[in-house]
């Protein structure tokens, strides 16, 4: 049980406290609550009731509440409420733009309850018909079921790694060697099955062995006597464990990591990657030797070793071509990290913590880009407040010696038509500005497009943030045309973030190699909210690499002093 479990279970009761029309005060309550809880550091798992009643929005009977659940990992008046509620119902509040009156009302009035016939209501045009609704909320409706429906049965790369983790740690007390295969080893940015490779000699024990641990539900249809298949209990993603004896096992752990079409590339010698793989006599040695005996494989067929996030398809060949190995970026070369936000804005940390667990990374800068004035819903920074924030980092600044440095940054909202939401002489004032669309993200390409377009242009524009804006596996990103916004880019000398959210991870992977070809730099920002979200930077330097991306071409892999001059630089650009 974690904080974010005790909001999740909070915000959960109020809603459908809300759906079922309980108290509105108890309601609102619960709201309360879970709004202030979700930006807390305390630890919620561990406070008495006399300390939990002391945070904001917390009253004794709702610190009672929590307490019942950080003890039983439930909530009874939850459970209640979760009975009179038919599971298609909670389905539907996932449906981009229904908010809890609009699910009452299809529920009430039209008697929808679940998915399917949300849908077929769609396409009957019945929605549209009711009060509040109308034709262009249907069209909305029917396009997000489609978007779920194409993203039902994966996870993000986040959720992926850790469901891969805890089945290896489990596992690995049965089994003499076990491992992390297919997507997740691949680090595809959205998994449909999470695969770990077992070694036995005896497949039918393998099978009895896996039917005895109590987190595994198998679907028994789907598996062999060498696949097990099923799920990971509580998990939405398909679970694959095939069996392999100890000789298979290096084979077939390079085989399951690639994809098809990474494997049918043809070497010199006239040998599919598939071929060589299935051919070669593969020694049966230790895990650690793992990279050796791939790379005998790639060199056997002629071509070059190809870590495994890069075995999509023959990109790889084509970006080896050009660039070796050792170039592509790695955590280690990341020297500081741009956008950040802290308890100025939505964030749960001060700047000073954050700053402060940068220095334990390693990190030599630490850039806050809080949000800005627009996105009141954000708590974002109206003029006054950003200079209260310098006048801090400037202070802050002077404990420091010349080894580390906050930078004054500031996420700033593109509106409607392309500018940004403060006046140049607010601008100015900043090291760096990140420029994102926050809101209005309905848009049709040339309109996206003529909105990041106008942003670039923006003198203070450093870096272009989330360029579509997506959540994945939530919300398909607003349509752009990518050769246009690089090129722009290439053009007005402003950094394209890899925005290393696991929920975002944007700029999308398959645009980092045009992105380096034009110039672009690349900025691998965590978009951190808290100390954790920092290390997120791990998920975007996996989809870096997966798209090739360099070191030289790592904006944030610039030193201080380089990047401090590069800033000097662009302002004195500017003022010209």
């Amino acid at each position: 049980m974690t904080n974010s479990d005790i909001v999740e279970l909070l915000e959960l009761t109020a809603r459908l406290m809300e759906l079922h029309d309980r108290d509105a005060f108890k309601t609102r309550t619960y709201q309360s609550a879970a709004f202030n809880l979700d930006k807390s550091t305390a630890d919620l798992v561990n406070l008495p009731v006399e300390e939990l009643v002391k945070l904001p929005g917390v009253g004794k009977s709702v610190a009672q509440k929590i307490r019942e659940i950080a003890e039983t990992g439930r909530l009874a008046e939850l459970d209640e409420l979760m009975a009179q509620t038919p599971s298609g119902v909670l389905d539907m509040f996932r449906i981009k733009g229904l908010g809890v009156k609009k699910v009452r009302t299809l529920w009430q009035e039209l008697g929808i309850d679940n998915l399917r016939d949300l849908k077929l209501a769609g396409e009957n045009g019945q929605i549209a018909k009711i009060k509040g609704f109308g034709a262009n909320t249907q069209e909305k409706i029917l396009a997000a079921l489609e978007f779920l429906q194409e993203q039902q049965g994966k996870v993000r790369m986040d959720k992926a790694d850790m469901i891969a983790n805890l089945l290896y740690d489990e596992l690995i007390k049965h089994f003499e060697r076990v491992e992390i295969s297919g997507q997740v080893r691949r680090k595809a940015q959205e998994v449909d099955t999470v695969q770990l490779l077992l070694q036995t000699s005896d497949p039918i024990a393998a099978m009895q062995i896996l039917s005895g641990l109590a987190n595994l539900e198998q679907n028994e249809k789907e598996s062999s006597p060498f696949v097990w298949r099923g799920q990971l209990q509580g998990f939405d993603v398909l679970v694959e464990l095939p069996f392999y004896s100890a000789q298979q096992m290096n084979r077939q752990l390079f085989v399951q990591t690639a994809t098809e079409a990474h494997l049918r590339q043809m070497g010199t010698n006239g040998t599919s990657l598939l071929e060589v793989a299935y051919s070669s006599v593969i020694p049966e040695i230790a895990v650690d030797t793992t990279e050796a005996i791939e790379k005998n494989l790639y060199a056997q067929a002629g071509l070059p070793y190809i870590v495994p996030e890069m075995r999509e398809d023959d990109f790889a060949f084509r970006w080896a071509s050009q660039h070796t190995n050792d170039e592509l970026v790695t955590w280690q070369d990341l020297r500081g990290t741009l956008h950040n936000h802290s308890t100025w804005s939505d964030g749960k940390q001060s700047v000073a913590d954050m700053a402060a667990y940068c220095r334990e990374l390693g990190l030599t800068y630490f850039g806050i880009a809080d949000h800005s004035k627009t996105a009141t819903y954000a708590n974002g920074l109206d003029v006054d407040r950003v200079r209260q924030q310098q006048a801090e980092i400037d202070q802050l600044n002077a404990g420091f010696g010349s080894d580390f440095r906050i930078l004054k940054g500031i996420e700033s909202d593109i509106l409607g038509d392309g500018s940004l939401d403060y006046d140049d002489a607010t601008l100015a004032t900043f090291d760096y500005v990140v420029a994102s669309v926050h809101q209005t993200l309905t848009m049709s390409l040339e309109k996206a497009t003529t909105r990041l377009l106008k942003a670039i242009e923006n003198p203070y524009t450093t870096i272009l943030g989330h360029p579509t804006g997506r959540l994945l596996l939530a919300r398909e990103g607003y349509p752009i045309d990518h050769r246009a916004i690089i090129d722009a880019c290439a053009k007005h000398q402003v950094v394209i973030e890899i925005n290393a959210s696991p929920y975002r991870l944007d700029l999308d992977w398959r645009w980092i190699d045009y992105a380096m070809q034009k110039g672009v730099m690349l900025s691998i920002n965590p978009d951190a909210h808290e100390l954790a979200g920092l290390l997120d930077m791990h998920y975007g330097v996996a989809i870096g690499r997966k798209g090739g991306l360099t070191k030289a071409m790592t904006f944030n892999a610039l030193t201080l002093n380089e990047m401090s001059e590069y800033l000097q630089q662009r302002r004195e650009r500017i003022g010209k």
